[in-house]
């Protein structure tokens, strides 16, 4: 049996988690809403970038998010987008699930990341991560439209928000369409450091 199924993301003080076109990845929002885990000491080590990096609150933290993770499961988006972006070495290190309609063999990286392709639902996907994951936890990466269906789906347990002091003005939200009715939160930690604020919360059926 697997762990607890979540997300972490960054998002907006006005609550976008993405810019609309993928083309805009790596422009100066984007950057700046990821600035607190790009600067870490975890980041630069787990992509190979070399020495350096901050410790702390943040770095802890993004580094207890890439170790409790057995597996990942993303929607066909989020794998197109970072399908171009991501290093000969996918920064996973387990298996990833990708959501899609499109049939494709399963695509081994160096490193230890393999990434499957899903053709049967959302289900189908997390039957398979939580198999694959044994007793760590299953990652649900994103991008919005694939967490908001596994929460609106209930199948999310915890999840934590990294408040970013950056304003977007446009873009993915990250609860738009939310099924609010169904959904009760309960607040498990909140973490402020200088360039962040992570929101930690588990995830209860009203």
């Amino acid at each position: 049996m697997s762990g607890l199924v979540y997300f972490a993301v960054s998002m907006s003080l006005d609550g976008y988690i993405a810019p609309d076109s993928p083309d805009e990845l790596m422009g100066k929002q984007w950057m700046e809403l990821q600035h607190w885990v790009f600067s870490t000491e975890f980041f630069r080590s787990n992509l190979k970038l070399g020495s350096g990096g901050e410790t702390g609150p943040d770095d802890d933290i993004a580094r207890a998010t890439f170790e409790r993770t057995g597996t990942s499961v993303m929607g066909k988006r989020m794998f197109d987008a970072g399908e171009q972006m991501w290093p000969e070495e996918a920064p996973f290190h387990t298996p990833v699930y990708v959501v899609t309609h499109e049939r494709r063999d399963p695509w081994q990286r160096p490193g230890g990341t393999e990434f499957h392709f899903v053709n049967d639902g959302i289900e189908g996907a997390l039957e398979l991560a939580r198999a694959a994951a044994g007793e760590r936890d299953v990652r649900i990466s994103g991008g919005g439209d694939t967490i908001l269906q596994y929460l609106n789906a209930g199948l999310i347990d915890e999840f934590t928000v990294s408040l970013a002091p950056v304003l977007f003005g446009a873009g993915v939200r990250l609860f738009e369409g939310v099924d609010a009715s169904r959904i009760a939160l309960e607040q498990r930690e909140v973490v402020p450091t200088k360039r962040a604020t992570h929101l930690t919360y588990a995830v209860r059926q009203r």
